[in-house]
């Protein structure tokens, strides 16, 4: 009987270790703090089964050679895992944290071209979702079976932003009912003409988060690569529009648990679930999201508060900089790039410059722009809409007219984008709104203009007429002299600034003039003219 028990109890105690495995997946890698909660969760069940048994009194306690070998393990791992924790801490490695990330600074004007909002991402992920949804709403034939994931991915798709994120069942009835078909369709979302598509497959998903044993995403990469410690993983499409999970495999650089990079990718193919293992600079070109943007800025968050030690991070804080508080996505040489702003550790309300980070390749760019930081500039935006209850989306950094300019979308109670504001990086006060980007971008140039930020040497394209003046008014806006003028030709408004146009004086009523301007609203502002 007691040979047959201790058997039973081997039995036990491997079946309970394995279904613990089997659930929480940990990476067999001493790099893992899962592995070592594992360990200790294996000497708690043996001594569950074998040592307290047989414990009843004080005195079995010190007898007991099984009891205190197990107690002692257990101690020797949390030893072990504390130790290991400090050791790979910033607090003694601070050094090796802050080199973590290599920072090139880079001029503005040189890599961040004039925008094509063809190229840029109008909507943030809540409005991606709430498109969506209601796109899947529609669906008939699947909205009782299937439900939107949330992850919405932002990738470049044959040189075009969009989101994407697969379909996943909507109950573990519904699982049952659809697990042999799997999954049929992702959602796609253009995010600069805010188009959703439904794409249904030839081949249906059959691996996925949503997936609840072997076939579920994590559990086959665990089984197929049970020592690598994975980040988030992400969905994508290849340039065929097949769908795959991107996973990232972790590498630690400081000691058991510290300076977290990326050093291998593993790309599984969400339909026939194959799997090919990258080293982190073969990673295909088409692939956008390697590096999570929190683990980037986490990296440019040790490289700017560490230079000092990290006593200075905590105390002093001489020269440390940090990362804003929100991030937005930008497309940039066919990757994305996580765009945030840089702002001292003291808190205030401005910027230094503000950072691009290559979501593939961990390159990052530093770009020397003072101004507004970001929630200072949203804030700014919302007091132009006031009254209507506008909620600004965390901007873009984007060039216009050679301006570093923030860009956002204005999204009322429901989230839906209602206008567009384009507010300047150094001068924030300056804001322009418009019913659509387009004019939005007219108002801003306008603005540009009237308020001397744009100067007459700078390359700025306009339209151009000649005509006959039929009328001259001077007028003075916010401390500004203006001359309007009208035209034989039409019966359109041309503001002058005579702050950077002096020359307007010497003309009158009468004179030929050929005006270089920009298209407004109420008036087209003047950038040049010539008799």
């Amino acid at each position: 009987m007691k040979k047959r028990w201790k058997i039973l109890a081997v039995v036990a105690a491997i079946l309970i270790a394995g279904i613990y495995y089997y659930v929480s997946l940990p990476a067999i890698n001493i790099h893992s703090s899962g592995f070592w909660a594992f360990l200790m969760v294996v000497i708690l069940i043996i001594l569950g089964i074998y040592a307290l048994p047989r414990v009843r009194t004080v005195q079995d306690v010190k007898e007991n050679r099984i009891l205190k070998i197990g107690i002692g393990m257990f101690g020797l791992v949390v030893a072990a895992y504390g130790i290991g924790s400090l050791l790979s801490s910033p607090i003694i490695n601070a050094k090796k944290y802050q080199q973590l990330i290599t920072v090139e600074e880079r001029e503005f004007n040189t890599d961040i071209q004039e925008v094509d909002f063809g190229k840029i991402p109008l909507l943030d992920k809540d409005s991606a979702a709430l498109l969506g949804n209601r796109k899947m709403g529609s669906m008939v034939d699947m909205v009782s079976q299937f439900e939107v994931s949330n992850l919405y991915t932002q990738i470049n798709y044959q040189d075009t932003p969009v989101r994407v994120t697969p379909l996943e069942y909507a109950s573990p009835v519904k699982w049952l009912t659809n697990q042999k078909n799997g999954i049929p369709a992702y959602i796609m979302i253009d995010m600069a003409t805010q188009e959703t598509s439904l794409v249904k497959l030839d081949e249906s998903i059959k691996y996925s988060e949503s997936e609840y044993f072997n076939r579920n995403i994590y559990r086959h990469l665990r089984f197929h690569y049970p020592t690598y410690i994975f980040d988030s993983f992400s969905f994508e499409i290849d340039d065929e529009g097949t769908p795959y999970w991107i996973c990232p495999v972790k590498k630690y650089n400081v000691g058991l648990f510290g300076g977290v990079t990326i050093g291998r990718v593993v790309i599984c193919n969400a339909q026939t679930g194959e799997m090919q293992d990258y080293a982190i600079e073969d990673c295909p070109t088409w692939v956008d999201r390697v590096f999570s943007a929190d683990l980037l800025i986490q990296l440019y968050d040790y490289y700017g508060t560490l230079k000092n030690g990290f006593l200075n991070s905590i105390f002093g804080q001489k020269g440390c900089l940090k990362t804003t508080d929100g991030y937005n996505y930008l497309a940039l040489e066919d990757d994305v790039w996580v765009y945030t702003g840089v702002t001292s550790v003291s808190g205030d309300q401005s910027n230094v410059g503000f950072v691009l980070m290559n979501q593939r390749t961990m390159e990052c760019r530093y770009y020397a722009v003072s101004g507004a930081e970001e929630f200072s500039a949203m804030a700014s935006a919302e007091g132009q809409v006031q009254h209507l209850g506008y909620q600004a989306a965390f901007p873009l950094l984007i060039n216009v007219s050679g301006e570093p300019t923030y860009f956002m979308a204005l999204k009322d109670d429901a989230g839906l984008v209602k206008k567009y504001a384009m507010v300047n990086v150094q001068e924030y006060q300056n804001v322009a709104i418009g019913d659509t980007v387009s004019g939005c971008e007219e108002a801003y140039n306008q603005m540009l203009v009237e308020n001397g930020i744009w100067k007459p040497d700078q390359t700025l394209q306009g339209e151009q007429i000649t005509g006959t003046i039929t009328k001259m008014v001077n007028a003075v806006v916010d401390g500004n002299s203006h001359v309007y003028l009208m035209l034989d030709a039409e019966d359109t408004i041309y503001d002058v600034n005579m702050g950077e146009l002096l020359e307007i004086i010497r003309y009158e009523v009468g004179d030929e003039i050929t005006l270089n301007y920009l298209p407004g609203e109420n008036a087209n502002a003047v950038i040049s003219f010539e008799s």
